[in-house]
């Protein structure tokens, strides 16, 4: 009789449903951020979380994405909700999204918060260091349930960046001013990411020491701190005559020695996996500038 009762109580058991665990990640607030099953409509709010959501496996289902999400070529369709720093909460309601993602230096904390309020599960990125782009890769793909597919993305960029310390730890430091925009005339400080390719390079970022990510400056400033090499990121047609404005001043070392570069669109902007091509790039610019000095 105990036997049967014990094989009756085992079968009962059996028959149970099992709960899936939750999925979750930390998210770049701190927030253990936990889906009852995989995301199956994402909702992309910045351009870079567009990419690294495509990086992570998860392109198919992302269901909508704010304006400039224009990498890689799939994501060119997808419906819009506004732009970064102004989302369309009405649109975003209506592709009935089961989570967003956020970008710390771009979008609203009070319209995400909106959205949270609304019943969307948010998740923010914010990359600082290398290590934070495939990171952000591992923590989507596991909200997305699309981990097996992101591990190959993720490798080759920890490989490569990897690669590129070692190849340039040694070079030999050389002055640079890296300029965002014209009017007002912007920087990056050395805890920016873009600052960080240019110390991984051998650069010194003659800004790097300011306390704001990206400060305001001044044609002075730039002319005290004498770079040796001047760089920007644009297109050739639109973005070198911010360059060219630099030849008033041929005492400036970067111009005496011709060092003034236009590095590709995006590819240093985003922290995405691209910046694995832009860092390089960027590497090779600071290169010839040294043979130029």
């Amino acid at each position: 009789m105990l036997h049967r009762l014990t094989l009756l109580v085992a079968f009962l058991l059996a028959s149970l449903p099992v709960l899936a665990e939750p999925l979750c990640a930390r998210d770049a607030l701190d927030r253990d951020i936990c889906l009852p099953e995989p995301a199956a409509r994402i909702v992309s709010l910045s351009p870079g979380a567009t990419e690294l959501l495509f990086s992570a496996g998860a392109g198919d289902k992302v269901v909508g994405a704010v304006a400039w999400s224009d990498y890689p070529p799939q994501a060119e369709p997808l419906p819009r909700v506004g732009d970064s720093s102004r989302l369309d909460l009405e649109a975003i309601l209506s592709l009935q999204p089961d989570l967003v993602v956020a970008w710390v230096d771009g979008n609203s904390r009070q319209q995400v918060e909106r959205l949270e309020q609304l019943g969307i599960t948010a998740f923010w990125l914010a990359p600082r260091e290398f290590e934070d782009i495939p990171l952000a890769i591992e923590h989507l793909a596991d909200l997305a349930g699309t981990s097996d597919v992101a591990q190959s993305e993720v490798h080759l960029f920890r490989q490569g960046i990897g690669e590129l310390k070692a190849e340039y730890q040694h070079a030999e430091p050389i002055r640079v001013f890296y300029q965002i925009w014209d009017q007002p005339l912007m920087t990056i400080n050395r805890e920016e990411l873009i600052g960080k390719a240019i110390e991984l390079c051998g650069g010194v970022n003659v800004f790097g020491h300011l306390s704001r990510l990206v400060p305001r400056i001044g044609t002075e400033a730039v002319l005290e701190a004498a770079p040796e090499v001047i760089v920007t990121s644009g297109r050739e047609r639109n973005d070198r005559q911010w360059l060219a404005d630099w030849q008033a001043y041929p005492s400036l070392p970067a111009v005496a020695a011709g060092n003034l570069f236009l590095e590709p669109p995006d590819l240093l902007a985003r922290p995405t996996v691209r910046m694995l091509e832009g860092v390089s790039h960027l590497c090779q610019t600071l290169e010839t500038a040294r043979g130029r000095l």
